[in-house]
């Protein structure tokens, strides 16, 4: 198998990218990513750290960061499986990239930038739930915000499709991983409501 294994080839492999591309970058929020970024309650926040990268999907019931200036967004830490993968890497690292993502739009809205941890009171609070605050808020300075164009989530029909009928449980994978010490059915019959109680 033959590797692409320098940059000269591989821009010879695709050419210059389109003056659209390369125009739809800001460096800032504007009034139009603001728009579309705030309406986006899912997004892929990815981090690199010294033992590799990570990728982890953030939610919330209305929009998933919060603007704290144009140049700034936070991202409240709620409640996870405690691997803190990501935020070990943040505070390693902090380079970021998040994929903001809204159901029935095949676009989405990248953002690069490099992001802290913070255990601030006044920050913490403002993203209090039910009496519930996150034990972290994820300040992200932002380095470029851009689109991506449709043509992944119109090949891959996101919105159209449910192909999740045949596909494992966590509980079975879970016991699958652990030769049927934990998980199974009992898991997946838990999971329902130990969610609903510990969602933030």
């Amino acid at each position: 198998m033959q590797f692409v294994n320098d940059i000269e080839s591989l821009e010879a492999l695709y050419g210059s990218p389109g003056v659209a591309a390369t125009r739809k970058v800001a460096r800032r929020m504007t009034p139009l990513y603001r728009k579309w970024i705030m309406a986006s309650r899912l997004c892929v926040l990815s981090t690199v750290g010294p033992d590799g990268t990570d990728g982890s999907p953030r939610g919330d019931d209305g929009p998933v960061v919060a603007e704290l200036d144009p140049g700034t967004l936070a991202m409240p830490d709620w409640r996870g499986n405690n691997r803190l993968d990501s935020l070990r890497n943040i505070v390693l690292d902090g380079h970021v990239s998040l994929m903001f993502v809204v159901p029935g739009s095949n676009n989405v809205v990248r953002v690069n930038g490099h992001a802290r941890l913070t255990t601030d009171a006044a920050l913490k609070a403002r993203f209090e739930k039910k009496g519930r605050q996150p034990a972290t808020v994820i300040v992200i300075e932002i380095s470029e915000i851009y689109t991506q164009c449709a043509r992944a989530f119109m090949r891959a029909e996101t919105w159209v499709r449910d192909d999740s009928a045949d596909l494992p449980s966590v509980g079975d994978i879970l016991a699958e991983m652990t030769d049927g010490e934990e998980g199974g059915a009992p898991y997946d019959q838990a999971w329902g409501s130990r969610a609903a109680q510990t969602m933030w």
